[in-house]
């Protein structure tokens, strides 16, 4: 998977105001600690999140999408008429039907010659949205797009707290719904365009190659689907998608390393889907990769599904830690299990 003339022209990441601590959540769910005799702390211990973001109640994931493309057009030297495809890319739609990007482009107030869909892939979402968008503007078909998602984890998480404390779960019962109070909010969009429509002087923060390895046999260790008066549910199986999941990694960094040319010392830095501390843990080690050399965000934002690394890619060049020229691998990784890495030249 090679890239020709893609560019990202700029990039926006919208972050929910209201946080909760994993202390909150543990305090909400001080009964079923009691009960079980569950240690204080067990949360943040296990994962390293402090917090999480979520949107207010009632919010939609096209209100968050649309916030992120209004946000990615203030900093871009395009106008909203420009767009020729608009996508929604995250795990979270408004509906079955119509496609959630309907409501969103209606939101950012995008112009009426824009194509317009969903691409929904678990945590992969947006970069398969990026590489959507990279390949038409190579074959010819565009010149530039803008990709968005919004993640609304609230509905997950307060269905969580409220089966686990009226169910009568034992600790092993319990270990299925753990991996869903890790699940926060926020919402990223980026603008990919061909580069000879970048301004004079502009950065070429250049799409260069990209790799992926599916792994379809373990797409009964995640599982989320809508639950009754339209909450939602998901059951992972956290021990056996860890093992699976930097398994899957370390075969995709074997092939992104041949369709680049790049090797584990070429990036300046690594950005990987925010899972939490023991996931980045035994990726890094399992790849062979510098943990020195991450950048998270996880540690107060929780995993954001679709929004995760490309937020933190935002956060990261925000912080200055990613500068114009580095050369940059995302890492990302889904349930079902797929994984794609990209090489990108900020």
């Amino acid at each position: 998977m090679r890239f020709q003339k893609a560019c990202i022209e700029s990039l926006a990441a919208v972050l929910p105001e209201e946080s909760w601590s994993s202390a909150d959540i543990e305090a909400k769910l001080r009964p079923l600690y009691e009960r079980l005799k569950l240690p204080e702390g067990r949360l943040e211990l296990m994962t390293g999140i402090k917090a999480r973001r979520f949107w207010p109640a009632g919010t939609k994931p096209s209100d968050a999408s649309a916030a992120a493309g209004k946000a990615v057009l203030a900093k871009s030297s395009f106008k909203p008429e420009q767009m020729e495809v608009f996508l929604h890319s995250a795990v979270c739609r408004d509906m079955l039907e119509p496609a959630t990007a309907t409501f969103a482009h209606h939101r950012i107030g995008l112009g009426p010659d824009c194509q317009i869909f969903d691409v929904s892939n678990a945590c992969l979402g947006f970069l398969n949205g990026l590489v959507t968008l990279g390949a038409m503007i190579d074959a010819g078909q565009i010149r530039c797009g803008m990709v968005a998602a919004g993640e609304n984890g609230r509905p997950l998480v307060e269905e969580t707290i409220r089966h686990l404390l009226a169910a009568n779960l034992d600790r092993n019962a319990i270990k299925p719904f753990f991996a869903n109070l890790t699940i926060g909010s926020g919402a990223v969009a980026a603008i990919v365009c061909h580069e000879d429509l970048l301004p004079a002087g502009a950065p070429k923060h250049r799409l260069v190659a990209g790799a992926v390895h599916s792994a379809t046999k373990h797409s009964e260790l995640c599982q989320g689907d809508s639950g009754g008066s339209g909450s939602l549910v998901m059951q992972t199986d956290s021990e056996q998608l860890l093992i699976a999941g930097v398994e899957v990694a370390r075969k995709t960094w074997e092939k992104f390393e041949q369709e680049t040319g790049w090797n584990r010392e070429t990036p300046q830095r690594f950005i990987c889907h925010q899972v939490g501390s023991m996931h980045r843990k035994k990726l890094y080690e399992t790849v062979g990769l510098d943990l020195a050399r991450d950048f998270s965000t996880f540690e107060t934002c929780g995993n954001v599904g679709s929004v995760s690394l490309p937020a933190t890619l935002a956060a990261s060049v925000e912080a200055g830690a990613v500068k114009s020229g580095d050369k940059v691998a995302l890492l990302g990784i889904g349930s079902g299990i797929n994984c794609m890495m990209l090489a990108v030249e900020w």
